[in-house]
């Protein structure tokens, strides 16, 4: 039964990375056609990178999930720290609150966000739809993912140690960043990835937030794709899959050869 089990997880691959495939082979196509090849030729990624929309569009995605990212993920951190001291009670409404967000949809989610910062606007706060409404929601909607990654660690971490560093010496500060930092930083760093990922990736709530000065990458590619798809796009298509795939494979590799070192260490003990 090896074979088809193999032959199972072969079609289900190649019924999802063949799109992918084939969006890459395009991009070195002469022709804007999508159905015919005409020859090779790296005049779309030259065009690519000269076309300022994209490149604006693409550093203002960059800026906004690294920016929404840092903050969601000090406050998400900070949030599931407090959590993880309430009593049981409060806990459960928080953690049900927190979890809404995620469930909810994304484009109720837009539109309470726009609305939200009309209403804000209209009492006399002024916030421009652009930059800092786009960084705000995304913020808002990566923060329960931060704190959904960083509760099992604080689960996991014994509470004990934290108190015996203070007897030791530490003052309360310096235990909290010398001992329970590190011991759910892999948590911190999950959930700074995923937020990470899912600001570079949103496109719904973006779209209601955005001002006509400040899009993301997303909605460029939206509005150039409701006249015509571009080889432009197919070209910088392959160059995000591309980036993504080296840094799987980066962190695929380092986390094996730290699994190696840990077996080695434990087989040195015994």
């Amino acid at each position: 039964m090896k074979w088809l089990s193999k032959s199972y997880v072969g079609v289900v691959m190649a019924f999802l990375y063949a799109p992918i495939a084939v969006l890459i082979v395009f991009s070195f196509n002469q022709s804007k056609s999508r159905g015919a090849w005409t020859g090779f030729t790296f005049a779309w990624y030259q065009k690519l990178f000269t076309n300022e929309v994209i490149l604006q569009s693409l550093m203002n995605t960059l800026v906004i999930a690294v920016v929404s990212s840092i903050v969601a993920t000090v406050l998400g951190t900070l949030a599931a720290i407090g959590i993880s001291n309430m009593k049981r009670l409060t806990r459960g409404i928080v953690m049900n609150i927190t979890y809404m967000p995620v469930v909810n949809p994304e484009i109720v989610t837009g539109v309470s966000l726009m609305l939200l910062f009309v209403w804000v606007n209209s009492v006399g706060i002024h916030i421009e739809f652009g930059f800092l409404t786009l960084i705000l929601a995304h913020i808002t909607f990566n923060v329960p993912y931060v704190i959904l990654n960083v509760l099992p660690k604080l689960r996991q971490m014994d509470v004990f140690v934290y108190e015996a560093a203070q007897d030791l010496g530490c003052s309360p500060a310096q235990a909290f960043f010398k001992v329970v930092i590190p011991e759910i930083l892999p948590g911190i760093l999950s959930g700074f990835l995923m937020a990470f990922t899912y600001s570079l990736d949103d496109f719904i709530i973006s779209y209601f937030v955005a001002g006509a000065t400040s899009q993301t990458l997303p909605i460029t590619i939206f509005s150039m794709t409701r006249r015509k798809v571009s080889p432009e796009i197919n070209a910088l298509s392959a160059i995000i899959f591309a980036v993504v795939l080296t840094v799987l494979l980066i962190v695929n590799a380092h986390d094996a050869r730290r699994e190696r070192e840990n077996r080695q260490k434990a087989r040195a003990r015994a």
